[in-house]
Order: C-alpha cells, then structure tokens, then sequence
C-alpha cells in the first residue's frame, strides 16, 4: 500500500495506510487485519496451523475493513502484523500487550517478552511495531483536522461464533465506553434489520482502559465505535462485501448528524483503574 509523504518507510512496515486523500469524515481502523509476522521472528515458535486461528487475528476483519474505506472513500489504517507480536488494541502499559498463552496456545517466543524480564526485545516491538501503528493512526486524524474536520472513528473486529462449547447468539456486537453518540446510532440501525442480534458491549466489553479508541477517540473528544461481526458471517468474499455495504449505508446515515462532528470529552469508565 502506498503511504503518506508524512509517514516515513521504516514507520509504514508496521501498517497499511489505505487511501490518505480519502473524505476525512470517517477514518477506519483494524487492529487486528493480519497474521503476518516480520522477517525474523519465524513462527513465535507456534505450529503455522495456529496462525490460522482466531489468536493470530481477526478473521475477515482486515477484508471489511478495507472494503468499508472504499465504499465511503475514507482512509483506513491496518496493522500489518499479528497480534501475537503484539496487540495494537491494548495500552502500552497492559499486562496482555505480549500474549504468552492465548486461547490454550503457548507462544514460546514470547515467554520472556515483557518490561521485567527480555526488555530489549519488548522495547524492540514497541518502538518498531507497536509505536508506528498508533503514530499512523494519530497523523491521519491531524490530516483531517487539517482540513476542518473532526473524523469519526470506525474500528472493525470480529470474534468466534463460539467460546468455550457455548455458542455465542449474536452476529455483531457494538463496543463503547462513555461516548454514546455513534454506538447508540449503529444499535438502533442493525437492531431494525430482521434476524440480526446484536450486542451492546457484547461479546466483549468497550471499557478498556488504554485501547485504540480510548488512545485516540476518547482523549481526542471525537465519536467513535467497536464493530465486532461474528467470524463465519464475514470468512468469505460475499459476506465480507455484505457487511461492507451494511456498515457504509448505517454510517453515512449516522453522519447525518452534525452532533458525530464535534469534539466532546466524555471521559471514561476506566479512569482512575490500573490495566488489566
């Protein structure tokens, strides 16, 4: 993917950055796109089948995301490696930043990775991967402030349709904190389709102190929402293209609203709580 003249090349190996000229009313994030690793770092030490798994990414989440830029002409950044290497959706100072277990997998690899124990190597990631990714998504929000606008954020995640043999109900869910403007918009809208379920801060929580829209929705002030859509209804092109067009149609309508263009701090649930 070609990147902004602000970011420079050594910056963009931890990314993609999708369409920088693009309407700045939205900018979509996915922290989760990829199962990649840089060169180097082999397998973590996993058997390649691992990488396969919902522990390496977020299955189809990297397809409907870049397929959501297109269809509103937004920019988009995407994380460019697993997030065994490290987790872009977790604050700098989060326990889980470096998975060493995940869903029953051992990273061996990872085993001494933290600030106490292999701290050049957890630096390492930090600075190359980690740092560049957030610094990306922080230029893009700059660019559209740049010309007049307060973005709207749209992060894309997916999840298991089932955990632990309990097979989970819901086809998307919408993550938030404080903020209600854009997820309350997004609940009404996908609740009104037929047959949809869908989950307000279901299957997981938006309360996360230190995230990627906590980092750079919240602490800016601007609207923004966690789309998560179950894994086996976006695992191939037609579905991927189906929740494409669904999401678009729902957030040009939402941007209706002038409110979604303003800053406004909210603050967070989290505030004042440790990580983890």
């Amino acid at each position: 993917m070609s990147c902004d003249g602000e970011i420079s090349p050594n910056e963009s190996a931890s990314f993609d950055l999708v369409n920088p000229g693009g309407d700045p009313e939205f900018l979509i994030v996915c922290d989760h796109a990829s199962n990649a690793l840089p060169a180097g770092y082999g397998t973590l030490g996993l058997p390649e089948a691992e990488f396969e798994r919902h522990i390496a990414y977020d299955i189809g989440a990297g397809e409907v995301s870049r397929l959501l830029a297109a269809h509103l002409d937004a920019p988009a950044v995407l994380a460019r490696y697993s997030r065994l290497l490290i987790d872009l959706n977790r604050g700098a100072d989060d326990p889980t930043l470096v998975m060493k277990l995940s869903d029953g997998a051992i990273v061996p690899a990872n085993r001494d990775v933290d600030p106490m124990h292999d701290t050049v190597e957890f630096e390492h990631r930090l600075l190359h991967f980690y740092l560049p990714y957030h610094e990306a998504i922080s230029a893009a929000i700059a660019r559209a402030r740049g010309r007049g606008v307060q973005p709207v954020i749209v992060s894309i995640h997916s999840f298991t349709p089932s955990w632990r043999g309990a097979a989970r109900p819901w086809h998307a869910g919408i993550l938030w904190d404080r903020d209600d403007r854009l997820p309350l918009m997004l609940l009404d809208a996908l609740r009104m389709e037929p047959g949809l379920v869908v989950g307000d801060n279901e299957p997981y929580s938006g309360r996360l102190k230190g995230d990627c829209l906590y980092r750079h929705g919240t602490m800016n002030g601007l609207a923004h929402a966690l789309v998560e859509i179950r894994q086996d209804l976006i695992c191939d092109e037609a579905g991927q293209r189906e929740w494409a067009a669904r999401l678009a149609a729902l957030l040009r309508d939402a941007r209706r609203n002038a409110d979604l263009g303003v800053v406004r701090h909210y603050g967070s649930h989290t505030d004042g709580q440790k990580p983890g």
